[in-house]
């Protein structure tokens, strides 16, 4: 575990485990506060592929939280040489089960809806649909009544940014989340293009938004 995530936070009881990691209880040493830590084992990934989506789900979620009183705070972010550490918010009981649980993919991939190939492209249309579900407070991008509904709508793949819920968003966040959940899959963004966008660049601020191809 990283050196400097113990000097900065008592690492507590584990309170939740996935496919790559492990949710643990953790206290400020600064402040006695409690929040969640959920590390994520770089190594029993399978590719360089996998590493990179881990990197953006982790940055996805630092940025989306800033200045958004209705989202799962993240606090900091430590990474070793095998190891990623997120420090959020402590929810309690399923609310943060259900977060990490959207976190890895809800609802299913639309390659999957369309009985398309799973691909390295159907993960950040994932994230795209996290970093949604984050910057709104809790909306989907694809949503309705029933189950029938919510997969014509991932067919559809028309993405809306209601003014009620993204009147603060940035318009370069939108983009993002546009290009990732882009329907086309040969349009759509490679994680590393997800990197270099200017939303993640400039950490979520308001840098004027240039044509990115």
């Amino acid at each position: 575990m990283s050196a400097e995530l113990k000097r900065d936070y008592e690492i507590g009881e584990e309170i939740g485990r996935g496919r790559f990691g492990v949710v643990r209880r953790c206290t400020s040493r600064a402040t006695g506060e409690a929040f969640a830590v959920k590390s994520v084992d770089r190594s029993q990934m399978g590719d360089d592929l996998d590493r990179e989506l881990a990197e953006v789900e982790a940055k996805l979620a630092q940025l989306a939280g800033k200045g958004n009183p209705g989202v799962v705070q993240v606090h900091a972010v430590y990474e070793d040489e095998t190891w990623t550490h997120t420090v959020m918010d402590l929810c309690s009981g399923s609310d943060l089960l259900d977060w990490l649980r959207l976190r890895r993919g809800a609802p299913v991939p639309e390659p999957v809806v369309a009985g398309h190939e799973y691909g390295a492209k159907a993960d950040v249309w994932s994230a795209g649909v996290v970093m949604y579900v984050l910057l709104s407070g809790g909306a989907l991008p694809f949503d309705g009544e029933t189950a029938a509904e919510v997969l014509a709508a991932v067919l559809r793949g028309s993405v809306r940014f209601p003014p009620r819920l993204f009147s603060g968003v940035s318009p370069a966040a939108k983009d993002l989340m546009r290009r990732m959940m882009c329907r086309d899959v040969s349009r759509r963004f490679s994680a590393e293009q997800v990197l270099a966008h200017p939303w993640i660049v400039s950490g979520g601020g308001a840098r004027p938004l240039e044509q990115t191809t």
